[in-house]
């Protein structure tokens, strides 16, 4: 088994960049547009009636602010300027709309920079949207500066809330990466150490039964079991920092986590009054111990996100298929996500030490609520990758 030497940081660099999902992007580009058009369309729509044709000069800026938006999660500082300049462009044609108004989908563009872009940039652009206070100050006095500067400053903090927010987020993630591989380390070692020792008897063994050059034999054999030691020490002190709750020597009295005893551990649920359904399909029983590892894992913490979360859950259904190739694993439940479940949303550290351990050995695994209800975790774990 191959572990990769990426750093946790890496699974999170799309976020650290400031980048949206593409469903994200979508609703925040609906949302921003429907305020736009709600808010800044009506008074438009209002203040421009006997204005001729500066109105429909003014719905076409409009329309264009709410066309622009579509980018801003891409390119804040482009989408920034235009609206900026193309709202200034809207109050000069209509005057009794209010500057704050007019520039209001600068603001929520400026809110969108100070989420997802440095804060050296985001503070450029706050005091780059105070330019314009002057012009606010002569059309409306100090109640009109007031308001247009609390509103930017309201702005770029909403946008600074939601990036510590999401910082938190990103660090309460990393931890959780963190914390599964040192628990992945503890059971590498239990498992590679299991394999060395009985490596080692089976040298010791042969150098005994082998009759055919048995001088050659004996060298042979006796560098394999010298290998195989020195192997097993150097494994045991290169994770002894990630069990320092062990003792030197402590004996391995617990079998081993394995798909084999998958019944036990539906047994444990079934205990809390949840019926559990188990399907296999294909032969477990050689699967690579790291991959019969994560496997049994991505089981039992499916089961467990299905206790502590899936409200009303009185059923799971377990399947596992091996295809030769690889091992899929499935668990759905028919409960419902409670309210406020960061877990079952992605966010929580079952689904992280899931989505990790199923990285690992080369796969990969997705998990989310299903269309007519209850949750679902699917992995795909390749066989080859993790031999």
């Amino acid at each position: 088994m191959e572990l990769s030497s990426r750093q946790p940081d890496d699974a999170f660099a799309g976020q650290a960049r400031g980048e949206l999902s593409p469903r994200a992007a979508r609703a925040l580009w609906w949302g921003s547009a429907g305020l736009v058009l709600g808010v800044l369309g009506t008074s438009v729509l209002v203040a421009g009636a006997e204005h001729g044709w500066r109105l429909p000069v003014a719905l076409v800026l409009v329309l264009a602010q709410v066309g622009v938006l579509r980018w801003q999660a891409r390119a804040p500082i482009a989408v920034l300027a235009f609206n900026a300049l193309t709202g200034l462009a809207v109050w000069a044609l209509l005057p009794a709309v209010s500057l704050t108004g007019a520039l209001l989908a600068a603001q929520v563009t400026l809110c969108v920079l100070s989420a997802t872009r440095p804060r050296r940039v985001s503070v450029r652009a706050l005091a780059a949207m105070c330019l314009p206070a002057p012009l606010a100050f002569g059309a409306g006095g100090a109640a009109g500066l007031a308001v247009c500067l609390l509103t930017v400053v309201l702005a770029w903090t909403a946008g600074q809330w939601r990036r510590a927010q999401r910082e938190r987020m990103r660090a309460e993630a990393r931890r959780a990466v963190v914390e599964e591989r040192a628990r992945i380390a503890r059971e590498v070692h239990d498992v590679v150490a299991h394999t060395l020792s009985v490596m080692v008897i089976q040298a010791g063994a042969a150098d005994d039964v082998f009759s055919e050059r048995p001088e050659q034999a004996r060298e042979a054999l006796r560098a394999i079991e010298t290998g195989a030691r020195s192997a097993l020490g150097e494994l045991r002190l290169l994770l002894r920092a990630f069990r320092p709750d062990a003792e030197a020597g402590e004996p391995d009295e617990q079998p081993r986590p394995s798909l084999a005893r998958l019944d036990e551990l539906a047994d444990t649920v079934r205990a809390t009054g949840i019926t559990v359904h188990l399907h296999r399909e294909g032969a477990t029983d050689a699967l690579p111990a790291a991959v019969d590892l994560a496997a049994y894992r991505i089981v039992q913490e499916a089961f467990t996100n299905t206790l502590r979360h899936a409200a009303g859950a009185d059923e799971v259904s377990v399947r596992v298929t091996a295809e030769g190739e690889c091992v899929r694993v499935t668990v759905v439940d028919n409960g419902r996500t409670r309210q406020g479940s960061s877990a079952m949303a992605g966010a929580g550290r079952g689904l992280v030490g899931m989505k990790e351990r199923a990285r690992l050995v080369g796969g990969s695994l997705h998990a989310g609520p299903l269309p007519g209800g209850g949750f679902e975790v699917a992995a795909h774990l390749p066989v080859e990758d993790a031999s």
